[in-house]
């Protein structure tokens, strides 16, 4: 399969919901966004769309909408999505000409602080609200990477094949959790816990979260050390560590 394809299946579908938490989350995005009441819809040809849906100050990121999109963002292929990713592109907008001025200042804004937070380094890993607002995202994007890479990757293909039937959950104890389950020929990711979750990741605390996530912590240490604990289907986790290694492949 494409590298741009998937690249932009990343970017659209593991990325982009990052904007949900990041308004419940931090304070200067939830002012941002309190009187939005607006749908954009991301739109990229041969690879798939994205409704943003703003209302009473919050956000919801789907595949569909109940309602039109005011703003209509239109990308002639998934390299000219992933060109805006990297800074270097920008939409078509096929709708929404008269909010050319909220496209042009007030979402970049939101997508500015996105960025602020998806991008760590070790003056704001000091700020222990940095870190739970960054591990929320970074295990959020972990699944549902792991959704399109076990769709489209051809290694995660592979991979899909051995956890038939799974349900895998990472969390963070008594934290921020979500969960891959498999749904016929395909997955689903969902945020929160699981009533009854086959395969579970447990990281102790969000400082050991984060560190894992990030690559920081050696997988069979943490393990080993009990600051990140497995339950259930360990065969599963054990199968998918590698495709989760590969998000670094498409999203730096």
């Amino acid at each position: 399969m494409d590298y741009n394809f998937i690249k932009s299946r990343l970017h659209l579908y593991a990325v982009l919901q990052n904007i949900e938490d990041l308004v419940q989350y931090d304070d200067e995005a939830k002012k941002l966004i309190k009187d939005w009441n607006v749908v954009i819809k991301f739109s990229v040809r041969k690879s798939g769309d994205v409704y943003l849906i703003f209302e009473n100050g919050k956000c919801i990121v789907s595949e569909t909408s109940p309602g039109k999109a005011n703003i209509v963002l239109y990308f002639t292929s998934p390299a000219h999505l992933n060109k805006m990713f990297d800074g270097k592109a920008n939409p078509i907008p096929l709708k929404g000409i008269t909010k050319l001025s909220f496209l042009t200042r007030e979402f970049p804004k939101l997508t500015k602080r996105l960025e602020y937070y998806l991008k760590p380094d070790d003056q704001k890993l000091k700020d222990n609200r940095f870190v739970t607002i960054n591990t929320v995202m970074t295990l959020h994007t972990a699944l549902f990477a792991l959704k399109e890479l076990l769709l489209f990757d051809p290694i995660g293909k592979h991979i899909a094949k051995k956890i038939k039937g799974s349900v895998l959950m990472m969390n963070v104890d008594k934290g921020p959790a979500a969960y891959l389950e498999q749904k016929g020929n395909s997955f689903e990711v969902h945020k929160g816990y699981h009533n009854n979750p086959l395969a579970v990741l447990q990281f102790k605390s969000m400082k050991i979260a984060n560190d894992f996530l990030n690559g920081k912590m050696d997988a069979f240490s943490a393990i080993a050390s009990g600051a990140v604990a497995t339950k259930g289907h360990i065969e599963w986790l054990d199968a998918v560590s590698p495709v989760l290694d590969r998000i670094a492949l498409y999203l730096t």
